[in-house]
């Protein structure tokens, strides 16, 4: 069964990617420049990965990343710092 990573990347000017893939080291690569990476990393080299979590189907990453993208920069900075999802207070990380 493939495995999903949802991935947070620091770039270079400080800024934050999220994104999703199947291969977490071979997508880092690309954005460093080993390949197709993401137009948005592509000036911010060299990026480095700052947190990722595992689900077992293509959905579930897609929901929590579109999620990770509307959270507010420090929601995504106090995740990567205590290295688990950001669950906004009265709701359970699933």
């Amino acid at each position: 069964m493939t495995k999903y990573y949802l991935y947070i990347l620091k770039c270079s000017d400080r800024t934050l990617y999220t994104g999703i893939t199947t291969d977490l080291d071979r997508r880092l690569q690309e954005h460093n420049g080993a390949g197709p990476g993401a137009k948005y990393t592509n000036g911010r080299r060299p990026v480095k990965l700052m947190y990722s979590q595992e689900f077992t189907n293509r959905s579930e990453a897609s929901k929590e990343e579109a999620r990770i993208k509307k959270l507010p920069r420090r929601n995504k900075l106090a995740m990567i710092k205590l290295n688990k999802p950001y669950v906004k207070d009265n709701q359970s990380a699933k």
